[in-house]
């Protein structure tokens, strides 16, 4: 195991070397000038305040020299300084910012596994009853219906109309407030059900193949009671699959993280990915595109390891 844990290690700097390259370039080659967005109206190509400003930040330099320069420096762990923030360390400015992601990430994979994964093993035992294709059917709907449009109408109705608790008043629309504050509820809904169909429809499948095992229908032919079956066997077994992708539903989150945080004036990671892309500042959107290939190279070998040490027939050489 432990060999195999660090042969997976020893990739992930090759992984972000190839994708902090392939980014430098797009980025790069891409339209726009951050000088432009620093100096705004001041804006002058042949001024010789653009070409010191061009030269401060290396920008006059041969591509391969400014990749070169930036791979150093960020495996060094000096993801540089924002354009758009002049003078403020991206690490501070990204750190903030993550740890409020991350908060509303968890709230939402919480609100995905609490309700997706035993609603997906009850209707597993409700097949050949309504209950199945009607959460199935929601199931489906709410997985179709894209994330831009998910959280205007999940804003209309809790918020606007207040069909949630009309006892309680209305919950907050926007902001952030921090973990226990009544604003996350919202942003953590909108991320989290959508999470919920994905855990249903998993869950259920992986219920139902596990039943047609013959050492389920040895269990049966022994006496062994419903509860007991349902606990140690099924339950246990069909949990399997969904344990491994835990990892990745987390990492995976942060896309759905631009959208919500965006709509919802949350000051995390994801707005703070759309600010810089449309600013330029080619350092913010570097270390954030290169710090989630990250999580999810971690993600994946986590999936790996979990997945061995609940299935004992899983060993890694």
């Amino acid at each position: 195991m432990w060999n195999y844990i660090i042969r997976r290690l020893l990739w992930v700097p090759f992984l972000l070397l190839v994708v902090s390259f392939i980014s430098f370039m797009l980025f790069r080659l891409g339209p726009g000038d951050p000088v432009l967005v620093i100096l705004g109206n001041k804006y002058d190509p042949s001024s010789q305040s653009a070409q010191n400003l061009r030269e401060e930040l290396g920008l006059d330099k041969p591509l391969m020299v400014q990749f070169a320069n930036y791979s150093v420096n960020f495996f060094q762990g000096d993801f540089g300084e924002s354009y758009r923030y002049r003078g403020q360390s991206v690490r501070k400015l990204i750190s903030a910012k993550m740890w409020i992601s991350a908060q509303l990430s968890l709230a939402a994979l919480v609100i995905s596994t609490i309700i997706g994964i035993p609603l997906g093993f009850f209707i597993a035992h409700k097949q050949g009853g309504w209950q199945d294709p009607a959460i199935v059917t929601i199931c489906l709907v709410v997985m179709s219906i894209p994330v831009m449009v998910f959280v205007p109408v999940l804003l209309w109705l809790l918020c606007l109309k207040n069909l949630w608790l009309p006892f309680w008043g209305g919950i907050p629309c926007s902001g952030w407030g921090g973990l226990f504050d009544q604003r996350i509820i919202v942003p953590a809904l909108s991320m989290g059900l959508p999470g919920v169909a994905v855990f249903v429809r998993l869950m259920r499948a992986s219920t139902l193949d596990v039943m047609k095992q013959d050492y389920i229908v040895t269990a049966h032919s022994k006496g062994l009671g419903p509860f007991v079956i349902d606990t140690r066997h099924v339950f246990r077994n069909a949990v399997i699959p969904i344990v491994t992708i835990l990892s990745f539903s987390l990492a995976g989150l942060i896309g759905g993280a631009i959208i919500t945080e965006t709509i919802m004036g949350i000051p995390g990671i994801g707005r703070l990915a759309v600010q810089s892309v449309f600013d330029r500042d080619y350092p913010v959107i570097m270390a954030i595109t290169l710090i989630t290939a990250g999580f999810f190279a971690i993600a994946n070998l986590l999936a790996d390891i979990t997945y061995a040490l609940v299935d004992p027939r899983i060993r890694y050489g």
